[in-house]
C-alpha cells in the first residue's frame, strides 16, 4: 500500500511542476504585453531622441559632414552658452535652496494655523497655471510703465508717498523770453532783478488739462507792486489756450502755475526760496535793495517722473525670472514637506518641549534633521527642473536682454531653431544638458530605494 502511494505521487510531480513553469512564462508572457506599449513610446519619445542627439551632435550644421568634437568646442567658446552656463549655476543654487526653506518654513507654520487646508490649496494653485500664463502674467506684472505693471506701480507710489513727484515734467522756457537753461536743467533770468521789480517767468509745454487743479490766473500777480525790500514775480503758463496773447507777456487767459519752486541767487549762491501760490505768485523779502540777483526755478521741478524699476532689464531679469519660479512651485515643496513632518513621531517633539526644549530649538535640533531625507529628495528633484527651465525664461525675458537671462535650455533652442540653426551645436547642447541632469536623477533614485528598504 505504501509503495504503490509513492509511484501515484512520484507519476503525479512531473506534470505539477510542468503547470507551475507553464503558470510562471504565462505571467511573464502577461507581464510583457502590458509593459511592451510603454517601453515602445519610452523608446520613441527618450530612447531615440537621446540617441539620435548624440550622434548629432557631431556633425555640422548642416549634418552632412563629420566634424568629431568640434561641436563641443565651440560650445565652450562661445560666450553666449558660457552666460548660459553661469545662469544655470546661478538657478540651480538659488531657486532649489529658496524653495526648500519657504517650503519648509510655511510647511511648519501652515501646522500652526486653522485653516491649514485652504492656505496649502491657495499655495499650490499656481501648480495648475501653465509655465505659459505664468510667463505672460509676470511678464505683465514685471512691465516697466507703472501704468501696466503692478509692481512698479506699488514701487512708484511708495517712492511717490515720500519723495514727492514734479508736477510740471514737461514744462519749458521759451527761446528768447528772458530764461536761459542751465547744464543741471534748471533755468535762470538772463537779466538781474533788483528789489521793487516784479519778474515774469513764462513757460511753454505744459497741457492746459494737466495743470494742477487749484491753478489760478496769473494776470493779477503780474501786476503786483513790489516793496523796495522784495523781488516779486510770478511763474504762468505762457499760452493762450485757442490761440491769441502775446509771447512773453502775463495775458488774461493765462494761467498761474502753482507749487513751482523758486530762489533768488547772488554771486551764485541761493539767498532766497519761496514756493508759488495758485496764481503763480512769488516773492522774496528782506532783500538788500541795492544789489541784484537772478531768479532760477530748480531742476527739481522738471524732473521726469519716477518710473519705478526696470526688472526685466539686464542686471535684475533673471532675479526677476526666478521670483516667478518661486510664485509656482513654492506650493510643491510646501505639500512635499509637510507630508513628512505629518509623519514625524510626535512623542520626540512632545518630549524635548518637557525637557525645557524652546520652539526654535525643537525645530532646530529635532525637526530639520527627521527631515532630512525628505528635503533632500525635494531639493534635488527641484535640482533636475531647474536645470530644464525653459518656458519662463523665454517668455519673460525681452527680446533685448534674452541673451542676459539664457539658460542652458534656451540657449539649445536659441541656436537649434530660434535663429541660428546650427543643430549639430545644439545637440552637444542637449547632450550637455543631459549630463548634468544624471547625476542628480541617479542621486534622487538610489535615495527612494534606500528609503523603500
Amino acid at each position: 500500500m505504501t509503495a504503490t502511494s509513492a509511484t501515484s505521487a512520484t507519476s503525479a510531480g512531473p506534470p505539477a511542476a510542468t503547470e507551475a513553469a507553464r503558470r510562471r512564462r504565462r505571467g511573464r508572457v502577461i507581464a510583457v504585453v502590458f509593459v511592451l506599449p510603454a517601453l515602445l513610446l519610452l523608446g520613441a519619445l527618450v530612447v531615440y531622441p537621446v540617441l539620435f542627439s548624440a550622434g548629432r551632435s557631431f556633425f555640422d550644421a548642416s549634418g552632412t559632414k563629420f566634424v568629431g568634437g568640434d561641436n563641443y568646442t565651440e560650445m565652450f567658446r562661445d560666450p553666449a552658452t558660457l552666460k548660459a552656463i553661469r545662469n544655470s549655476v546661478i538657478w540651480v543654487v538659488i531657486a532649489p535652496t529658496l524653495l526648500t526653506g519657504l517650503g519648509l518654513i510655511l510647511a511648519v507654520l501652515v501646522e500652526k494655523i486653522r485653516w491649514a487646508t485652504a492656505f496649502k490649496l491657495l499655495l499650490f494653485m499656481p501648480m495648475a497655471v501653465s509655465f505659459l500664463a505664468a510667463g505672460i502674467i509676470f511678464r505683465l506684472a514685471y512691465d516697466e510703465d507703472p501704468e501696466k505693471g503692478v509692481l512698479n506701480a506699488a514701487v512708484v507710489g511708495v517712492h511717490d508717498a515720500f519723495e514727492g513727484t514734479s508736477s510740471y515734467p514737461t514744462a519749458r522756457a521759451r527761446d528768447g523770453q528772458g530764461l536761459t537753461k542751465g547744464a543741471d536743467g534748471s533755468y535762470r533770468t538772463t537779466a538781474a532783478a533788483s528789489p521793487g521789480q516784479t519778474v515774469g517767468l513764462g513757460l511753454v509745454g505744459v497741457a492746459p488739462k494737466d495743470l494742477p487743479e487749484e491753478a489760478e490766473p496769473a494776470y493779477a500777480a503780474a501786476g503786483r507792486t513790489a516793496g523796495a525790500s522784495e523781488l516779486r514775480g510770478v511763474v504762468y503758463l505762457d499760452f493762450v489756450p485757442g490761440g491769441g496773447g502775446k509771447q512773453g507777456e502775463t495775458d488774461r487767459a493765462e494761467s498761474g502755475l502753482p507749487q513751482m519752486q523758486v530762489e533768488a541767487v547772488r554771486g551764485g549762491k541761493t539767498v532766497a526760496s519761496a514756493t508759488t501760490g495758485a496764481d503763480g505768485s512769488f516773492r522774496f523779502t528782506d532783500l538788500d535793495p541795492g544789489a541784484a540777483y537772478s531768479v532760477r526755478l530748480p531742476a527739481e521741478n522738471f524732473a521726469a517722473p519716477y518710473e519705478g524699476v526696470s526688472w526685466l532689464g539686464p542686471a535684475l531679469v533673471t532675479p526677476a525670472i526666478i521670483g516667478a519660479y518661486l510664485w509656482i512651485w513654492t506650493g510643491f515643496a510646501m505639500v512635499l514637506i509637510g507630508a513628512g513632518l505629518a509623519s514625524l513621531p510626535r512623542d520626540a517633539l512632545e518630549a524635548a518641549r518637557m525637557d525645557g526644549a524652546s520652539e526654535w530649538q525643537v525645530f532646530r535640533r529635532i525637526t530639520v534633521p527627521l527631515l532630512a531625507p525628505v528635503l533632500t529628495v525635494v531639493f534635488v528633484t527641484l535640482v533636475i527642473n531647474v536645470m530644464k527651465v525653459f518656458d519662463l525664461v523665454y517668455i519673460i525675458a525681452p527680446g533685448p536682454v534674452q541673451e542676459d537671462a539664457t539658460v542652458l535650455a534656451t540657449q539649445m533652442w536659441l541656436v537649434s531653431f530660434g535663429g541660428g540653426n546650427n543643430q549639430g551645436l545644439g545637440s552637444a547642447l542637449g547632450m550637455l544638458l543631459l549630463l548634468l541632469v544624471i547625476p542628480a536623477m541617479v542621486f534622487n533614485v538610489r535615495r527612494f530605494r534606500r528609503s523603500q528598504s
